[in-house]
């Protein structure tokens, strides 16, 4: 068996890798095993130089990190540029804290001493996606190594070349061999590394349906799962919001890595009194945007990451279109030479309950806008959906943003007068089909631990 990492800027086949066998696997995972051993007895200040040490080769290594995203799933070079930045900086924010976030907490008891201990549970499997496929994996691993586990990585087979270069980052850093693998496997061969009973728990990033079946096989085992699976973001523009800067803000938000982010805005839920002229703004900005190859410097938007993806974000839109909404930007695959993954920026207008976009999620740069009479309707609108990844609303009104975010919006992470966006310091996760569980902040690196209760007396 093999799987190909394809360019989709002309659909050439960058390689092809051949896919680790049954036996390689059962062999990785028992290194790993062996080397959790040792590994769960370093003391934090050996793992907080090593995840500094991360930092430093993962900056020294940027640019080539940077092509090698550009080359495999299409990300303009500066967003990727971008993503290794943010990768260092999840490495050192949790080498200057894990120690802290995990520290004994003496809880007072009849005991003579009582408290809560966090050890690490052992080894771990990561199941990851191709768009973000730097970032998306070191928000794992950052957290999970430095509590003590150690990491198997399952990529999305189209970046194969980057699950790879992780790896490798990693050992350069001085990390001890086997605490990280890579498994060069294909979807199929999920399950039965699930199954090993030597991986503790697994965490997941992908689509919902995806989520669904890792979750089940999990739960069958009783195993831990962590997932952050798929979002369709609403964004509420109020009728005291700064439309100017609301509109650039949802069209960056909407563009973002080409389209392809679960928190991107997707639906913009706009009050009745503002729409016209916001509409006017957002087309614009979504149109001012520099479509192109990923390797030149101007370019603001790459090509979707596969194009079969893009054939399937198409037909949702013409589906949308044929069932009553109507497209004032993009809706078309553009002309580029080349078999390629490219889709134009596209506005929907006039979508409603029953349509196929209102309640599916569109992974691609596709805007879907929804007019609602005012305040109160725009949230019952941003709720009345199947996700609950974030959410963002847009008012002058600070005290009112706040309310309406913290109260009356059903999502993970919700933003005021801001883009939704993940952060280091910030527990990240989703309710309903956006999935369950959080990574980042002091909850993230808690989520593969014992939380152990210790009682003397």
């Amino acid at each position: 068996m093999s799987m190909q990492s394809i360019n989709p800027v002309n659909g050439e086949v960058i390689k092809t890798y051949k896919e680790d066998a049954e036996e390689v696997v059962a062999k990785k995972i028992e290194q790993a095993q062996a080397a959790w051993g040792p590994w769960r007895n370093s003391i934090f200040k050996e793992r907080a130089v090593l995840l500094n040490n991360t930092a430093a080769v993962l900056r020294k290594r940027q640019q080539k990190l940077a092509e090698l995203m550009a080359l495999e799933m299409g990300k303009p070079l500066q967003a990727g540029l971008d993503e290794i930045e943010k990768c260092a900086a999840v490495c050192e924010y949790y080498a200057e804290n894990g120690e802290k976030y995990l520290k004994d907490e003496m809880i007072a008891t009849e005991a003579t001493r009582s408290f809560v201990t966090y050890k690490p549970l052992g080894v771990v499997l990561a199941v990851m996606p191709w768009n973000f496929p730097f970032w998306q994996a070191f928000r794992f691993i950052a957290p999970g190594l430095m509590a003590g586990n150690c990491g198997l990585l399952k990529h999305s087979s189209n970046v194969t070349g980057c699950a790879l270069a992780i790896e490798e980052v990693l050992l350069a850093a001085g990390f001890p061999e086997h605490v990280f693998q890579t498994l060069v496997i294909g979807s199929k061969a999920v399950q039965k590394v699930i199954e090993n009973p030597i991986v503790k728990a697994v965490t997941l990033t992908g689509s919902t349906q995806a989520g669904m079946k890792v979750a089940q096989q999990a739960a069958a085992l009783l195993k831990k799962s962590v997932l952050e699976l798929g979002g369709s973001d609403p964004y509420l523009v109020l009728e005291d919001a700064n439309l100017d800067y609301a509109a650039g803000i949802c069209a960056e938000s909407r563009l973002i890595n080409n389209g392809q982010s679960c928190i991107a805005a997707k639906r913009f839920i706009l009050v009745e009194s503002i729409a016209e002229e916001f509409i006017k703004l957002f087309k614009a900005k979504m149109s001012a945007k520099r479509t192109g190859d990923p390797f030149a410097k101007n370019t603001q938007l790459g090509p979707m990451s596969r194009k079969d993806l893009r054939d399937e974000l198409h037909q949702q839109v013409l589906d949308t279109i044929a069932a009553g909404a109507e497209c004032i930007l993009g809706g078309e695959i553009p002309e580029f030479p080349g078999d390629h993954a490219f889709y134009t920026p596209t506005i929907l207008t006039g979508i409603k309950k029953g349509m196929p976009a209102y309640t599916e999620e569109l992974f691609g740069p596709v805007a879907l806008v929804i007019k609602v009479k005012n305040t109160e309707e725009a949230i019952r609108v941003a709720n009345d959906s199947l996700f609950g990844l974030g959410a963002a609303v847009f008012t002058k009104d600070e005290v009112k943003g706040e309310q309406i975010a913290s109260h009356q919006l059903h999502a993970g992470s919700c933003f005021v007068n801001a883009l939704v966006k993940s952060d280091p310091r910030l527990p990240f996760g989703g309710i309903k089909q956006s999935g369950y569980g959080r990574e980042l902040g002091v909850f993230g690196i808690r989520e593969f631990v014992n939380i152990k209760t210790v009682y003397v007396r």
